[in-house]
């Protein structure tokens, strides 16, 4: 996952407004989002060559996501997979403080990362190139593959997409959609600079990316209501073409009504 926009405690209708990109190299196996057979209280979609995925949430409402931090050095030997930190902490039960707390002590370990995590009490982030893990305020926030809020164009670009659709009483996915599916690079002065040279930098700079073999695999929508009731759409994009699988899922949390479906 490379870009995450998020509306926490934002919005007068939704506690949590979630837009995100998962960019990945094309070739790497990966399932759409669906409820895990081996836990089924997990709806994510899965990386199937490391076993972990890039964001989801469960039934309980536990949310989670993971991007990458971009660095040029090599990651630790046998460094786990990142996308793991996601499953483990949807599966589990550990308050969101707790979980990170533990993560701390071994996140060395791992190449450079963010991770999102919340239990419906709060949200957290924590990043092992970012120091102690801090509580996510209230508002609008985007995450790229640095730290969070740090102001890269494709972050501020997608906070004004996101600030924009939370205008509306009833947020319009399509609207999130339309705004991830920007895939306009930034003008060369406002780059970062992360090591990997003018040119790929102009590739990544924008939303959604293509190139030749990277690019955006996946895009997210997760709308989570003060009523209890989530809606998580994931479209999962054909490489080279402009056209989508879509899965769309629609439940109620455990304790807020209804058992979960799929449409």
């Amino acid at each position: 996952m490379c870009l995450i926009l998020l509306a926490h405690e934002a919005h007068p209708r939704y506690r949590l407004v979630v837009a995100a990109n998962r960019d990945e190299a094309y070739a790497r196996p990966t399932a759409p989002a669906a409820w895990w057979a081996d836990a089924p209280g997990v709806l994510a979609g899965r990386d199937l060559l490391g076993g972990g995925t890039w964001m989801g949430i469960s039934r309980g409402g536990r949310f989670a996501a993971v991007t990458n931090f971009r660095e040029t050095a090599a990651p630790p030997p046998d460094a786990p997979t990142r996308g793991r930190l996601v499953g483990d902490f949807l599966r589990g039960a550990e308050a969101p403080d707790a979980y990170l707390r533990a993560l701390a002590a071994r996140a060395g370990e791992y190449a450079g990362f963010n991770l999102l995590v919340g239990d419906g009490g709060g949200l957290r982030w924590f990043s092992n190139r970012g120091g102690a893990a801090q509580a996510v305020e209230p508002g609008i926030h985007g995450l790229s593959n640095a730290l969070l809020d740090t102001p890269w164009p494709k972050v501020d670009r997608g906070r004004d997409g996101l600030a924009a659709a939370l205008l509306r009483d009833d947020v319009d996915p399509e609207a999130l959609f339309r705004v991830l599916r920007d895939a306009e690079p930034a003008p060369d002065e406002h780059l970062p600079d992360t090591g990997v040279g003018l040119e790929r930098e102009r590739v990544l700079s924008s939303p959604f990316i293509r190139s030749p073999e990277y690019g955006t695999r996946a895009s997210t929508v997760l709308l989570v209501g003060r009523d209890g009731q989530v809606r998580f759409v994931e479209r999962t994009v054909t490489p080279g073409r402009d056209d989508w699988a879509e899965a769309a899922h629609e439940f109620r949390l455990d304790g807020a009504g209804a058992a979960p479906s799929a449409r």
